[in-house]
C-alpha cells in the first residue's frame, strides 16, 4: 500500500486505573487527527478504578476497549493491543496526558514516507522526577555502549511504527522499556524527533526507585536473549568446550608431572578441578543441546498469546 494520509492509524494506549484522564486524552486524540483515519485500543490492564466505565460511557465509535482478564503488565497489555490493531501504522502512547496527541502528526510524516519504520520521541524538558528520570538515563546509556542504537530517549513511550515491525516485536515480561532497541534488533530503520512532554495530569505514578533494578535487569536479558536465544548452543557449547579443553589441559600436566617426574598427583587439588572442569564442560555443552531442541520445540509448536482478554468492546457495545 502506498503510504498517505488516508492509511488506518491504530493507536495503542495501556491503561491501569486512568479514570480521570482517558476522556481528556481522546478528545485530544481527536482534535489531532481529525483530518486523518484511525481507531483509539485502549488495553484496560484490569483496573480497580472507573477507567473501563468511563470508555463505555464515550460511546465512540472510534474508541476500543480491550479488557484483560488480570493485571498482565504494561508490555503484555501492549502486545494485546498491537496484535489487535488493524491500522497501517500503529501508534503508542501513555494513557496519562505526559505524551502529547499534537506530536503525532509532526512525527507521521516520517513513517508515510516509508524511509523509516519506527518514528520515536525524544521528550523535552521532562516533567518527571528524578526518580524516573535515573531509570531511563541508565539504559538510555547503557543502550548506546552495549548496541550499535545511539538512541537518545529509550523510554518515550510515544512512537510511530511501521504495521509489519510492531507485529513482530514480540512483547513479553516488561520489554516495553526497550521497545525501540527491539525493533532495531529485528532491521527496523528509525528516526527520532522531538517532543513535547507534560506533568501528569491526574493519578498516581506507577513507578518507583525499584524500577532502576529492574531496567539494568531487563536490559541485560533482552541483549542475552537477542543474542543467543535462537542458538543457545552458541553460549553454552563454547563455554563447555572451552572448560573441557582447559581440564584436559590439567590433566595432560598431571600425567607429566607423574610419568616423567615420578610425583604423586592422587592427593593434588589440581588433579580434581581438572576432572570438575571437564564435567563441567561436557554438562554445559549437552544443555546447549537440549535448549537448541527445545528451541526448535518453540518455534515450531508455540501459537499461544501470553494474555488472556475478558472482553472487546466498540463504542460501548461489546463485539
Amino acid at each position: 500500500m502506498t503510504p498517505t494520509t488516508n492509511a488506518l492509524l491504530s493507536i495503542v494506549i495501556p491503561l491501569y486505573n486512568e479514570e480521570e484522564n482517558v476522556v481528556l486524552l481522546t478528545e485530544k486524540i481527536k482534535e489531532s487527527l481529525e483530518s486523518y483515519n484511525y481507531q483509539i485500543i485502549y488495553i484496560d490492564d484490569f483496573s480497580s478504578d472507573r477507567t473501563r466505565k468511563r470508555i463505555i460511557e464515550m460511546n465512540d465509535p472510534k474508541v476500543y476497549l480491550i479488557a484483560l482478564k488480570k493485571n498482565y503488565g504494561q508490555s503484555l497489555a501492549l502486545a494485546a493491543g498491537i496484535d489487535y490493531a488493524e491500522g497501517e501504522y500503529i501508534i503508542t502512547m501513555d494513557g496519562d496526558l505526559q505524551n502529547d496527541p499534537l506530536d503525532i502528526p509532526e512525527m507521521l510524516p516520517y513513517a508515510l514516507s516509508g524511509e523509516f519504520d519506527v518514528v520515536t520521541g525524544i521528550r523535552q524538558k521532562r516533567k518527571d522526577s528524578l526518580i524516573k528520570k535515573i531509570p531511563s538515563k541508565i539504559a538510555n546509556f547503557l543502550v548506546r555502549r552495549v548496541t550499535k542504537l545511539d538512541i537518545k530517549d529509550n523510554g518515550c513511550a510515544l512512537k510511530v511504527f511501521n504495521k509489519d515491525i510492531a507485529k513482530d516485536l514480540n512483547l513479553y515480561g516488561e520489554m516495553h522499556r526497550f521497545i525501540t532497541l527491539l525493533a532495531f534488533l529485528e532491521g527496523a530503520q528509525i528516526k527520532q524527533v522531538p517532543v513535547r512532554h507534560h506533568a501528569r495530569n491526574a493519578g498516581v505514578s506507577k513507578y518507583g526507585l525499584e524500577r532502576v533494578f529492574k531496567v539494568v535487569a531487563d536490559m541485560m536479558l533482552l541483549l542475552f536473549i537477542r543474542k543467543y536465544f535462537q542458538r543457545p548452543i552458541h553460549l553454552f557449547g563454547i563455554l563447555g568446550v572451552l572448560l573441557i579443553i582447559l581440564g584436559v589441559f590439567i590433566n595432560i600436566y598431571l600425567l607429566i608431572v607423574k610419568w616423567g617426574f615420578g610425583q604423586d598427583i592422587g592427593t593434588r587439588p589440581l588433579l580434581i578441578f581438572g576432572m570438575m572442569f571437564i564435567l563441567a564442560g561436557i554438562q554445559l555443552f549437552t544443555i546447549g543441546i537440549v535448549m537448541e531442541l527445545l528451541i526448535r520445540t518453540y518455534y515450531e509448536s508455540q501459537n499461544k498469546r501470553p494474555y488472556r482478554i475478558k472482553k472487546i468492546t466498540r463504542g460501548g457495545e461489546t463485539s
